[in-house]
């Protein structure tokens, strides 16, 4: 395994939660801006995990909704690093859902977040490699 895929391994992330009926829609499933906040921030704990610079999010690429995700379910957010630039990265977050007393579970959302390391003076600044 190259130093990169070690260092992208070490910075992965993943967060399970809870979806309470708070979090749902009228259809009781997640509210789609409530996924893509906490979409947003595991991936930025994987981007500073991976840099341990300043990061923030400059877009979010196409996310796909495939699944729905009813209230009382499980649900584990898992952040990985694709792709490393010279300022920039790319992180892939999947949303898989686990019914609370059943085997198993399917991914129902996923997407590519774009974030750029800063400087103390909000400047671009380059990521080192390993």
């Amino acid at each position: 395994m190259s130093p990169l895929e070690q260092k992208i391994n070490l910075s992965q992330v993943s967060v399970f939660k809870t979806v309470f009926p708070n979090d749902t829609n009228h259809y009781d499933t997640l509210f789609g801006g409530k996924a893509l906040s906490m979409m947003d921030e595991v991936a930025f704990m994987a981007a500073t995990r991976f840099t341990r610079l300043r990061c923030v999010t400059v877009s979010s690429d196409r996310i796909d909704f495939t699944q729905p995700i009813p209230a009382g379910t499980i649900i584990e957010l898992v952040g990985r690093v694709e792709v490393v630039g010279n300022t920039s990265l790319k992180v892939r977050v999947d949303i898989f859902i686990e019914q609370m007393y059943e085997e198993g579970r399917e991914k129902a959302v996923s997407g590519l977040f774009t974030f750029v390391a800063l400087d103390e003076e909000h400047k671009p600044v380059r990521i080192s490699q390993p």
